[in-house]
C-alpha cells in the first residue's frame, strides 16, 4: 500500500504575493459574514416576535428554535460558499480572498462545514488569543487552518495584480 504525500502547494518564498495583507483582510471578512450570517437570524427573530403578538404569546415558544437554526444556518452558509467554485465566503470574495487545500485543491462543502465548526470550538476552548497563532508560522495559518490542512490566500486576480507590482521594473 503507498501512500501518496503531496508537496505543499503555496510557499510564501517564491510567491509572496499570495500571503501579502491577507492577514487584515481576513479580519474584515469575518465582519461581513458575521453580518451575513446574522442579519437572517435578526430577522427571523422579529418574524417570531410578530408572530407572538399575532397569536397572543403564543408564538413566541418557537423562540427555542432560534439558537440551533442560528447553529445550523451558520454551518450551511460556510458550506455552501466555501464549497462554491471560488473557494469563498461571501466576505472573502469582497476582500478577495480564498481557500485551499495545503495541496492546492479547492474547497468543498464538508470543508467548508468543518472549517467553521473548528474555527468556533478553537476560538471558544482555547480563547480567542489562540488567533495569535497566525503570526508564528510563515503561512499566516490560524490553528483551525492547520488542524484541517487548508490555507487562505489572495485569490487569483488580486495575486496577479500584486506580483506585477512586486517585480521590478526592469524585470518586466
Amino acid at each position: 500500500m503507498s501512500i501518496d504525500i503531496k508537496p505543499h502547494a503555496y510557499d510564501p518564498d517564491s510567491n509572496p504575493e499570495l500571503f501579502e495583507g491577507v492577514l487584515a483582510r481576513r479580519v474584515v471578512a469575518f465582519a461581513i459574514d458575521f453580518f451575513a450570517i446574522a442579519v437572517p437570524v435578526v430577522v427571523a427573530a422579529m418574524l417570531i416576535f410578530a408572530f407572538g403578538i399575532v397569536t397572543l404569546g403564543l408564538g413566541w415558544t418557537l423562540y427555542w428554535l432560534l439558537p440551533p437554526a442560528s447553529v445550523i444556518w451558520a454551518i450551511v452558509y460556510f458550506g455552501i460558499t466555501l464549497g462554491d467554485e471560488r473557494s469563498a465566503t461571501l466576505g472573502m470574495r469582497v476582500m478577495d480572498l480564498e481557500i485551499r487545500t495545503w495541496y492546492g485543491a479547492p474547497a468543498y462543502f464538508v470543508l467548508g462545514a468543518v472549517h467553521a465548526i473548528a474555527f468556533w470550538f478553537t476560538v471558544s476552548f482555547f480563547t480567542p488569543f489562540i488567533l495569535l497563532v497566525c503570526f508564528f508560522n510563515r503561512r499566516q495559518r490560524l490553528l483551525h487552518d492547520i488542524i484541517l490542512g487548508t490555507v487562505t490566500i489572495n485569490n487569483a486576480v488580486r495575486a496577479a495584480s500584486l506580483r506585477s507590482l512586486m517585480t521590478p521594473a526592469g524585470a518586466r
